[in-house]
């Protein structure tokens, strides 16, 4: 029987303490001679042995490429939990390369004499069981099912996570029935020792696991076949074992160096070259995993996984995967996709694209970097193409200040790659948004009453289309499209790599002011009046919250003096520290890059809906002050905000871009979810003139028409009916027209 699993070969090293380096040593030298994996035993009552699981961590950290495991794991000496986050952070830590062998324990005289629990042959293997579900529970981050404690472990209350790099395949040693039964049932492979086994025994026990797998609805093929070696084996032997018996991974024991190295040169290269030979004649396609059932049975209906193109299948997530809960949500937004898809280039990014065009009856997100405070780029039981692999940085002309950026590239790391050429480049107000949805969607940030919106500094965009169609829009090259992709860029493909003309920036004043606010509504209209007077350097946000009852609200103004003079600096300042008593301040020079390093590499997991509403408003007036005080003061308003544009915003024509609302000063943004939050946000949108879709989790016919003037969508629409008549890009407030009228000449 073969299996159809790629070959690999490992060494089992013994953990000696009178040479500890030894061990390490032998790591490195398994990784240099080409070997795939370096094991050791875990006997911890063993007075001459190193703790397995130190000294799985030092290898770890003293190779680069070699999988590490224990060979195998005592697990009574380890409870199953801790076991779990210790296999976790150490999977993380070395970038994806544990794997995880669990034995139920022996020499049960030493076990209890270091405090473990004596457990008979069937005890053993319900232990065993038992942990298996635990671990894979706990890996499981993002399950919202409660871990329950059963008979042999106390798991009420534990907490689910980290979750691993990779999905941790969990192998069994084991030789009798009941235990062989097991890994059938939820093992990952099957590793038994050679030298202590009979004739026969080998294709029994690979008899009781087939059966018990397919009892169980799985696949055989899913359980790796491992088995460790003495190395003074035949090649022909070897190579029966793996074509007859089902063996892919064979481990050599010993701590010879001398024999690591003849096997190495003697073994390994001729037995690929002759198992692939078999195998080729066989028809048997080698593979490095089948997906478990476990995996299968959770995904989604609809979407044609087993179809997925070459070039995308090692990067994609589906549900089942360990990397699910990291990939599943955004910033805001709580989602469970059916796969998201990871493409590195842009001929990868074609074949996701069309790969989800094969799917038209479903949603579709794009995602650059998931901090959309919309959520669109997530959905449920969908598509999304994630783009933060496309996250190249390049300064094409310091001279000319060109600079090329992939849409998964973060703004920190753009102002990090900047910083060294005196540039810089408008891009919000945190460094962890990613370049692809700001830089088509507008982009209001702490440099935009100086150097305009994000869009502003773009020169060129290579925009995939909905058809395949690589298109590369400039002012001069399919200006529609160019047009359109500055401020609507989401509507027409997906913009694969970005060319900017970026600003002289050098430091700057970063500036944080906290206020008490007596009469809200005086100091935001103060504050308004003071922001159009300031000169274009002076860029300030403002956060407006509500008091705790019977006190009174408080402010925090902060954001950018685009100068290097203190003396400037705090002469900008001024006007604003006197609006109201100041409770806190706090004014650094610093380079714009440091600014922008306020980024988490924290994963995103967004729970539920979002509740984002924006509006743009020309004066903060003494109206629309009023209104806005109301709400920010209300207590239903748990986040209230008012940026800055105006400024060199203004200066762009209103037609110029997809992002039409030049004439105002302000974008304001709330949260909000309750009855008393809407009918203050109703009043004071009576003060709006349109919104800026980057705040706004609403959607529908109404929210495009506020984001777009008349004219604008009109012109979208023809663009869109022209890119994209099948609406392939519909979920990120598509402004086509269900009614079947986008064609607008």
């Amino acid at each position: 029987m073969d299996y159809g699993d790629s070959l690999r070969f490992g060494t089992f090293v013994t953990p000696t303490a009178a040479q500890p380096q030894a061990a390490v040593q032998l790591a490195r030298l398994s990784e240099s001679l080409g070997f795939d994996l370096v094991t050791y035993q875990d006997h911890p009552y063993q007075p001459s042995f190193l703790d397995t699981w130190t000294l799985l961590s030092y290898a770890a950290a003293a190779t680069e490429r070699i999988h590490l495991a224990p060979n195998v794991l005592n697990l009574p000496l380890r409870p199953a939990p801790v076991t779990a986050r210790a296999a976790a952070s150490l999977d993380l830590l070395s970038g994806g390369r544990l794997d995880l062998g669990l034995g139920a324990g022996g020499f049960w005289d030493a076990i209890e004499a270091m405090g473990g629990r004596r457990l008979s042959p069937g005890q053993a293997v319900d232990a065993l069981s038992e942990a298996i579900d635990i671990i894979r529970g706990i890996w499981a981050v993002g399950d919202r099912t409660v871990l329950r404690s059963d008979e042999y472990y106390t798991v009420n209350g534990a907490k689910r996570g980290p979750a691993p790099a990779h999905d941790i395949p969990i192998w069994i040693g084991a030789y009798k029935p009941r235990m062989l039964r097991l890994t059938g049932e939820k093992g990952d492979g099957w590793l038994p020792s050679l030298p202590y086994m009979k004739p026969g025994d080998l294709r029994a026990g690979n008899q009781r696991i087939d059966d018990a797998a397919a009892d169980a609805g799985r696949d055989p093929a899913e359980i790796r076949r491992l088995l460790n070696i003495t190395g003074s084996e035949s090649l022909d032997d070897l190579t029966a074992l793996a074509l007859d018996e089902g063996v892919s991974t064979f481990i050599v024991m010993g701590d010879d160096p001398s024999a690591l190295e003849r096997f190495a040169g003697e073994i390994m290269a001729p037995m690929r070259e002759a198992v692939a030979a078999e195998r080729a004649r066989r028809g048997v396609t080698a593979v490095d995993a089948v997906r478990p059932a476990r995996a299968i049975a959770l995904r989604r209906d609809g979407i044609a996984y087993d179809d997925l193109p070459e070039s995308l299948r090692a990067d994609a997530v589906e549900p089942g995967d360990s990397g699910y809960a990291t990939a599943k949500s955004t910033y805001m937004r709580g989602g469970t996709p059916g796969l998201v898809l990871r493409p590195r280039t842009i001929d990868a990014v074609r074949d996701a694209l069309a790969f989800a065009r094969r799917h038209p009856e479903l949603p579709l997100g794009i995602r650059s970097g998931g901090h959309g405070i919309s959520g669109r780029s997530t959905n449920d039981g969908g598509i999304v193409i994630d783009l933060k692999h496309l996250n190249d940085i390049e300064v094409v002309d310091p001279e000319a200040r060109r600079v090329r950026i992939g849409p998964g590239a973060r703004w920190t790391d753009v102002a990090a790659a900047l910083q060294p050429h005196g540039l810089a480049l408008s891009s919000g107000d945190y460094g962890g948004v990613g370049v692809g949805g700001l830089a088509t969607a507008g982009g209001v940030g702490f440099l935009a009453r100086e150097h305009g919106l994000t869009i502003d500094h773009l020169v060129a965009a290579d925009v995939l289309l909905a058809d395949g169609t690589l298109a590369h829009a400039t002012a001069e090259e399919n200006p529609d499209l160019f047009w359109a992709v500055r401020g609507a860029g989401a509507n027409v493909g997906i913009v694969v790599s970005f060319e900017f003309e970026a600003d002289v920036v050098g430091d700057v004043g970063w500036a944080q002011l906290a206020f008490r606010v007596d009469d809200a509504a005086a100091f935001l209209e103060d504050f308004g009046r003071l922001t159009e007077e300031s000169p274009r350097d002076t860029t300030l946000f403002l956060i407006l919250s509500a008091g705790r009852p019977d006190e009174p609200a408080s402010a925090q103004l902060y954001g950018v003096v685009d100068s290097s003079d203190p003396d400037t600096i705090i002469a900008r300042l001024q006007p604003f520290a006197d609006l109201a008593p100041l409770l806190g301040q706090q004014v650094q020079l610093l380079p714009y890059a440091s600014v922008m390093a306020n980024a988490s590499d924290v994963a995103h997991d967004g729970q539920g809906e979002p509740s984002f509403r924006s509006g743009l408003v020309h004066h903060l007036d003494a109206d629309t002050a009023r209104a806005a005080a109301a709400l920010a003061t209300s207590g239903s308003a748990p986040w209230f905000q008012i940026r800055p544009v105006g400024g060199a915003v203004s200066d762009v024509a209103e037609d110029a871009t997809a992002y039409a609302h030049r004439s105002a000063n302000f974008s304001i943004t709330s949260i909000g979810r309750s009855v008393r939050f809407d009918a203050l946000w109703e009043s004071l949108a009576e003060h709006f003139d349109g919104l800026y879709l980057s705040f706004e989790s609403r959607t529908g016919e109404h929210i495009v028409e506020q984001a777009f003037p008349p004219a604008t969508l009109a012109k979208l629409r023809a663009i869109k009916q022209r890119v994209d008549p099948d609406a392939v890009f519909r979920d990120n407030f598509g402004v086509h027209d269900a009614t079947g009228a986008a064609a607008v000449s």
